[in-house]
């Protein structure tokens, strides 16, 4: 009885969902599947980036029903287009009041500059840039438009790069919070405010090198953009906060105006009649193609990685996650694919699962053996799990600001027992078998064969990411194990070390991919990145499983509502499509 109430009552609750739920996505439905409003013949993109930016797009066909959103890849891909679209005449972008992730920052220049090197300007416009993350960058973007314009009066703040950490040592000394981690090596750092009160000499040492390096590598291109002396606009952004009017005196942006005024200079540009379009109505024709000729797979991964495949969690959410079974089963089907000819891999990750990389990387090494090139390009982050993945690829292609590297483990618990009994709570354990058994118990710290036992994996997970680093990139083990130690590389640093093979972007890695499969003339690429079917975001959103959901549709068909029959029709036709299907880019050029 007990389980027919909680069947009955799943049922119950998805019945509202499905009958409120379903009518209003079944309306955004329509409305994005309606034909594009016809582009003006003279149009100019506005390109608004003080929104969140993600490296990829969400997989998930219910997220843009449920907001817009914004990725660099979706961007460089529609600006390539837009690029041989003799109706878009220029683009208008808004740059963010913060920083700008380093690595996304460097493939949205390069998309700019070469949109500007087909002939069609763009202009740039801040409200204000003031000192939040790599703020660096956010100038750089501005100094790669064909003119940098600021609000009246806004504040330029482009003064450097700073950061804090938090140091819990002391406050866990105080109320007996016992923090036990073990690292591999000096430079993994992600766990030093838990052990210390303040930063290490490595642990200080390695994160000046990297901002240092990524500081060092926005101002030399932004100059570069800009044609000024890289040691002027280095004093003299420095020496700042200034006002937009100060600012355009010292020659560091080009016009003060409104928005609707660099608005109306660019449609000047455009040509009589221009009409400015929002970039996401700028509709992507992406359309399926038959599989034939030759392709190049282009497989994304975005976020932490961990083992199996997406359960759940809102679809309506954009969330990321790399998911060991789904992104290795996307490689192994790019493998066997016979029109697939090489694979480019964008990861955009801080690291996660050993055993998931390790998965992910297998299905790297198959790609391989099965005469497949496998190209990574890297984001903003391709680092410790991020570079497992990475390391035996047939090449590897990084932005100058890219963090990777962090060839290392960590791992161990918070032993809260003696915090607790100062409060009068014992935690007392009990069990059978080994010692190591209740090793993670979080009442008692680790017994010193316990600490030995846990020291001894992490040192073999240590050795294993060494091994996979010095077989993918042919080094010698013994210099892997001076370059790794935990630490952080930028992807400048890494090319001059071995880890990385070209410092570019998405574009160069398939170009990269081309090269290496023997390809020439315009290559397809072919977008295998894996990603649920409608039908199966539905399921998660109602939170049913597919015999759950026969039974709401025998509901629907006794309560007879005809919007509910035309939706179920329309999820079987959406799930025949998706099963087992890739999408097709339409052919973009190697360039």
């Amino acid at each position: 009885m007990k389980q027919f109430l909680i069947t009955a009552a799943g049922v119950f609750a998805g019945l509202v969902i499905f009958m409120v739920g379903v009518p209003m996505l079944l309306i955004g439905m329509a409305l994005s599947a309606t034909a594009p409003t016809p582009m003006p013949s003279h149009t100019v993109l506005e390109l608004d980036l003080r929104a969140p930016l993600s490296d990829q797009s969400p997989n998930n066909p219910l997220w843009g029903l449920a907001r817009n959103s914004a990725s660099v890849m979706s961007i460089i891909e529609t600006l390539r287009r837009a690029e041989d679209d003799d109706r878009i005449k220029g683009v208008l972008v808004r740059l963010p009041e913060g920083g700008v992730e380093p690595g996304m920052a460097d493939e949205l220049r390069q998309a700019f500059k070469h949109f500007r090197a087909a002939g069609k300007p763009i202009y740039a416009h801040s409200q204000g840039i003031y000192p939040a993350g790599f703020v660096t960058a956010t100038y750089m973007l501005g100094s790669a438009a064909d003119q940098f314009w600021m609000q009246p009066g806004a504040s330029l703040q482009v003064t450097g790069v700073a950061t804090e950490d938090l140091f819990f040592k002391r406050f866990f000394d105080k109320y007996g919070v016992v923090p036990q981690y073990e690292q591999r090596r000096e430079f993994k750092n992600a766990v030093n405010g838990y052990l210390f009160s303040d930063y290490t000499a490595p642990h200080k040492e390695a994160t000046l090198s990297w901002m240092g390096s990524v500081y060092q590598s926005n101002l030399a291109t932004a100059a570069a953009d800009r044609k000024a002396d890289a040691a002027g606009l280095r004093k003299a952004l420095e020496a700042g906060p200034y006002v937009a009017e100060d600012a355009l005196r010292l020659r560091l942006i080009d016009r003060v105006g409104q928005v609707r005024e660099v608005e109306q200079a660019l449609l000047d540009k455009a040509g009589k009649d221009a009409k400015t379009v929002d970039f996401d109505d700028y509709v992507d024709p992406r359309r399926d193609q038959p599989r034939t000729g030759d392709t190049i797979a282009v497989i994304e991964a975005e976020g932490p990685i961990v083992t199996g495949e997406d359960h759940g969690g809102n679809p309506f959410t954009g969330g990321s996650t790399i998911y060991s079974d789904e992104l290795s089963n996307a490689i192994l089907r790019a493998a066997k694919a016979d029109s697939v000819k090489a694979i480019v891999l964008r990861v955009n990750s801080p690291g996660g699962s050993d055993t998931a990389s390790e998965q992910i990387l297998d299905a790297v090494r198959f790609a391989k053996s099965k005469g497949k090139p496998v190209v990574i390009s890297m984001s903003t982050y391709a680092a410790s799990g991020g570079y497992w993945i990475s390391s035996e690829a047939s090449a590897i292609v990084a932005q100058p600001t890219t963090l990777t590297g962090s060839i290392g483990v960590y791992g161990g618990k918070f032993a809260v027992g003696p915090a607790l009994a100062k409060l009068g709570v014992d935690v007392r354990g009990t069990g059978v078998g080994g010692d190591y058994a209740g090793a993670f118990g979080l009442g008692q710290p680790f017994s010193e064969s316990q600490r030995a036992a846990f020291g001894g994996w992490m040192d073999r997970i240590y050795a294993n990411f060494l091994n996979r680093v010095a077989t993918g990139r042919k080094l010698p083990p013994e210099r892997v194990a001076e370059i790794a130690r935990g630490r952080v590389w930028t992807g400048a640093q890494a090319k001059g070390l071995g880890l990385v093979d070209e410092v570019g972007g998405f574009y160069q890695a398939v170009e990269k991919a081309k090269q290496l499969a023997k390809l020439e003339g315009d290559i397809p690429l072919r977008r295998m990145t894996p990603a649920a079917g409608t039908f199966e975001s539905l399921q998660r959103a109602l939170g049913v499983q597919a015999s759950s959901a026969r039974t709401l549709a025998a509901a629907a068909w006794v309560f007879g509502d005809p919007r509910a029959q035309q939706m179920l029709d329309q999820l079987a036709e959406a799930r025949m499509r998706s099963e087992g299907k890739a999408t097709v880019l339409a052919p973009m050029p190697i360039r």
